[in-house]
C-alpha cells in the first residue's frame, strides 16, 4: 500500500525490487478497474504512472471531464451574454477553468486514494520501460525500481497526434487539447487546425465564450463519414455560432506574429481571391510576397486575420492557378489548436524488449482477448488501437478480467455490440450503428426515418428546438440499423436506441413505448412511427 500524497512520488520504501503479480502500466479507466477487482482477489499489483498529474487517466485530467467542464461553463456564459464584453468574457472564462481545475483535481485525488489506499497496491510515480518478457523498470524522481510480474497490463493510453508542419512544435501559442484547457487567459482569436468531433467540440466551446474560431480543414467534404443532411445540420448549427470554415486549406508553416500572436501560411486550394485583410506581407514561412495587402485589423474579437499572400498571373495580368487552382495565404491569430487526431502512447515503452509487437498503425497489436504478441501482456484502452473512448477501456477491462476470473467463455472484442458516440457540441450530436451512408453502400434494404428537434415538445419547453433525429430501420425486419441524434440531450437517449439494437428489438417497440413526458426520449415514438 502506498501512502503518499498524489503530489509526492510514491515508491517501495522497503526495496527497489519488486516482485508482484500483476503490473499495470497507465492509470487510465481499464487499468485502474482491473487494479482494483484484482486487488480485491486477493493479487498483489503494481500501478506505474509516468505523472503525479495523470492519476485516474486521460478521461479525469485532460480529456472528457474536464472539457465538458468547460462545455457546461461556456454554455452558461452564452445563456448569460456573459460573451458579450471583452470584460464578461475574460472573468466567465476565468471562473470556468478555475471551476474546471478544481473538478479535476478533486477527482484525481480520489482516483489515486482509491488505488493507493488499498493493502495490495502499490502505486509507483514514474516512467515505465520494459527490460525482459516480465520484467519493467520504472523510473522515479527518487530513482529506478524494477518491477517482476507474472502477468502485464498495458494501459498507457494515447497522445495527440502532431503533423510533421515547421514551426508547429516550437511556435508559443500552438496547443493541443490539454494545453488548451489550461489557459489562464482567453484567446480573442483561435484557429483550429483540424475539423473531426475533437476540434469541433472546442470550436463550439470557444465559440461559446465569445472567441472568434476559423476552423481550417484539410479536405473540401465537411465530416466526410457523416450522411450529408446530418453533416450540414451540424455545420449550420457551427457557423451560427460564429465559427468560420476555410476548407481545402493546407498549413505549410507557422511562426511568431510580430504582435505576439501566431502566423500560420496556409495553402487553400480552389480558392481563387485573397481576402481583404493581411496579417502582413511576410508569409509564415518568411518569404516576403509583393501582394498588395492592407492593413491588419485592429479589433483584437476578429476571426483570424487572413491575407492573401500569393497568386500567379497570366500573360495579360490576369490572375492564373496551377491545376488544381491554390492561393496562399497568412493568417494571424492569438492561439492554435491541433486537433488532428490522436496516436497510441507507445514511446519509451521498450515494447520490443517484452516481444510485443505493434501494427501498422502504431498501435500494441492484440488479439480478440486483448492479448498481445508477449505470453501474460494484454493491453487496454486508446493504446491498441481500439475506439478511442473511456467506455471502452472499461469494456476492455471486462474483456481481460472475463479470462482472468476463470469463465468457461471469456467476453471478447468480438463480442462486443454498438458503440455508441457523443460529441458535445452547443446542440450535442449522437450516434450509434450504421447511417445512411453506410447502409447503402452495404446494400441494405432500409428506410429512413427522420424527426425535426423542432417538434418535440421538451425542446421547446427547454427553448432548445435546434437539430434534427434520423434512424435507419431495416424494411423487412425492423431492426434499427443505427441513428444519428442532433438533439439536446441526444446523450442521454443514444443509450437508450443502443440497449434497443443490442437486444436486436424492432423499432417498433421503442415506437410504442410509454416514456415519461415531457422528455425528449419520447421523441422516440414520433422517429420511429
Amino acid at each position: 500500500m502506498s501512502t503518499s500524497t498524489p503530489n509526492a512520488t510514491s515508491t517501495p520504501s522497503t526495496s527497489p525490487t519488486i516482485t508482484t503479480d500483476a503490473l499495470i502500466i497507465g492509470f487510465g479507466k481499464g487499468g485502474k478497474t482491473l487494479a482494483a477487482k484484482l486487488s480485491a482477489a486477493g493479487r498483489k499489483v503494481v500501478v506505474a504512472e509516468a505523472s503525479a498529474n495523470m492519476y485516474g487517466g486521460t478521461c479525469i485530467n485532460i480529456g472528457c471531464l474536464p472539457s465538458k467542464s468547460l462545455i457546461l461553463s461556456a454554455e452558461q456564459a452564452r445563456r448569460d451574454g456573459a460573451n458579450s464584453t471583452p470584460e464578461t468574457r475574460e472573468a466567465a472564462f476565468e471562473a470556468a477553468i478555475k471551476e474546471k481545475r478544481r473538478v479535476i483535481s478533486t477527482l484525481r485525488d480520489k482516483n489515486y486514494h482509491k488505488l493507493a489506499d488499498q493493502d495490495n497496491i502499490t502505486v509507483i510515480t514514474g516512467r515505465a520501460y520494459f527490460t525482459g518478457p516480465h520484467s519493467v523498470e520504472i523510473a522515479t524522481a527518487e530513482g529506478p525500481v524494477a518491477v517482476t510480474a507474472s502477468k502485464i497490463f498495458i494501459s498507457t493510453g494515447a497522445t495527440p497526434r502532431i503533423p510533421d508542419i515547421p514551426g508547429i512544435r516550437t511556435t508559443p501559442g500552438v496547443y493541443t487539447s490539454t494545453g488548451l484547457m489550461d489557459l489562464d487567459d482567453m484567446p480573442q482569436r483561435l484557429v483550429i487546425i483540424g475539423s473531426g468531433f475533437i476540434g469541433l467540440e472546442f470550436a463550439s466551446m470557444f465559440a461559446d465564450f465569445g472567441t472568434a474560431v476559423t476552423v481550417l480543414q484539410h479536405n473540401a467534404e465537411f465530416l466526410p463519414r457523416e450522411d450529408a443532411d446530418v453533416a450540414a445540420a451540424i455545420r449550420a448549427q457551427l457557423e451560427a455560432q460564429g465559427v468560420k470554415f476555410l476548407f481545402n486549406a493546407d498549413t505549410k508553416a507557422i511562426a511568431p506574429a510580430a504582435d505576439g500572436g501566431v502566423r500560420l501560411s496556409v495553402a487553400v486550394k480552389g480558392m481563387t481571391r485573397g481576402a481583404s485583410q493581411a496579417c502582413d506581407s511576410t508569409d509564415a514561412t518568411g518569404t516576403t510576397d509583393t501582394a498588395t495587402t492592407t492593413s491588419p485589423t485592429s479589433n483584437p474579437t476578429d476571426h483570424a486575420t487572413m491575407s492573401h499572400v500569393q497568386t500567379k498571373l497570366s500573360d495579360d495580368g490576369e490572375p492564373r492557378f496551377a491545376e488544381p487552382a491554390e492561393a496562399r495565404f497568412c493568417l494571424t491569430t492569438d492561439a492554435v489548436l491541433v486537433a488532428t487526431g490522436r496516436t497510441p502512447n507507445v514511446e519509451g515503452l521498450h515494447l520490443e524488449a517484452a516481444g510485443v509487437e505493434l501494427t501498422e498503425r502504431g498501435a500494441v497489436k492484440v488479439d480478440e482477448l486483448l492479448r498481445t504478441t508477449a505470453t501474460d501482456i494484454w493491453a487496454l484502452g486508446d493504446v491498441n488501437g481500439g475506439p478511442q473512448h473511456t467506455y471502452i477501456s472499461l469494456d476492455d477491462y471486462r474483456v481481460v478480467w472475463s479470462q482472468l476470473n476463470g469463465s468457461d467463455r471469456p467476453y471478447t472484442v468480438k463480442g462486443r455490440k454498438h458503440v455508441p458516440s457523443s460529441t458535445f457540441l452547443a446542440t450535442p450530436y449522437s450516434r450509434v450503428g450504421l447511417n445512411e451512408r453506410e447502409a447503402k453502400a452495404a446494400g441494405l434494404d432500409y428506410v429512413v426515418k427522420r424527426l425535426p428537434v423542432a417538434a418535440v415538445p421538451k425542446a421547446q419547453v427547454m427553448r432548445r428546438p435546434d437539430g434534427l433525429m434520423k434512424a435507419i430501420v431495416e424494411r423487412n425486419t425492423g431492426r434499427i440499423l443505427g441513428a444519428m441524434l442532433l438533439s439536446v440531450e441526444s446523450h442521454e437517449v443514444i443509450n437508450i436506441v443502443k440497449l434497443a439494437m443490442d437486444l436486436d428489438t424492432p423499432a417498433s417497440t421503442l415506437r410504442d413505448m410509454v416514456f415519461t413526458h415531457p422528455t425528449i426520449a419520447e421523441a422516440l415514438n414520433d422517429l420511429l412511427a
